[in-house]
């Protein structure tokens, strides 16, 4: 699902600058999209303070990793970032109470849609590089993270394991070296990912007579995905590069 976003070219310092400052941008376009959803179904408290915090800390982060990498925004990396508002979209309905069902269903729909594009539009323009992929893996990770949050109200709190795995994989690389090499393309693993949010949205819709059976069926083939990429991490770590762990 990920793929890599920026040019290999070395970026001027002005196109630097520029993409410094369109990380700004968007966070503030994040502020308009929740004063949107304020007009249309109402934000309470929670709801603001979830999306604002989403916004200022996708725009500290995302800052960050953009001045040490040295790279400018890409096209692809727009794609991403029009996700990334709608994740910020959904995480202030799921922290506001979840209850406009529709809305929530659409937004992560269509933020899991345009997963498929961003990664294209690298490909097309040849804009890429690992931080695009790592900034598309993270906006697909926090997306599952809220959604599972969001269903675990309802179906109980072991679905959170779905959100929560891949932050404790990255947690427990930085105490155990063999975590960190670089895993290789899977189409597997790809899939799964995909499978996460799809079942996470189709539970969150109602609309399937037995959801625990479907979230159940992601989360264990999740479960699988992690175990075998762990296996193989601890075996090759002598010769492992030192790389993104699981995406």
């Amino acid at each position: 699902m990920t793929t890599l976003h920026h040019s290999a070219t070395s970026p001027t310092p002005w196109a630097q600058r520029q993409a410094g400052t369109e990380t700004v941008a968007w966070a503030g376009v994040q502020v308009i999209v929740l004063g949107v959803l304020e007009c249309a179904v109402g934000l309470g408290t929670l709801g603001w303070l979830a999306g604002i915090a989403y916004a200022v800390g996708n725009q500290a982060l995302l800052s960050g990793a953009v001045r040490r990498a040295r790279s400018a925004f890409g096209p692809a990396d727009r794609v991403t970032s029009a996700r990334g508002l709608l994740v910020g979209g959904v995480t202030a309905l799921v922290a506001d109470g979840g209850h406009h069902t529709t809305l929530l269903v659409v937004l992560a729909t269509v933020a899991l849609a345009l997963d498929f594009v961003d990664g294209r539009v690298a490909r097309r323009t040849g804009t890429a590089s690992a931080l695009g992929a790592r900034f598309d893996m993270e906006v697909d990770a926090f997306l599952i993270l809220v959604l599972s949050v969001h269903v675990a109200v309802t179906l109980g709190p072991w679905v959170m394991v779905m959100g929560a795995l891949r932050y404790a994989f990255v947690a427990a690389s930085w105490v155990v070296p063999r975590l960190r090499g670089a895993l290789p393309p899977s189409q597997a693993r790809k899939v799964v990912a995909a499978v996460q949010g799809i079942a996470l949205v189709v539970a969150t819709s109602d609309l399937p007579p037995h959801p625990t059976v479907l979230v159940g069926l992601a989360l264990a083939s999740l479960t699988w995905s992690f175990g075998r990429d762990v296996a193989w991490l601890w075996r090759t770590a002598p010769t492992a590069p030192e790389g993104v762990g699981h995406g």
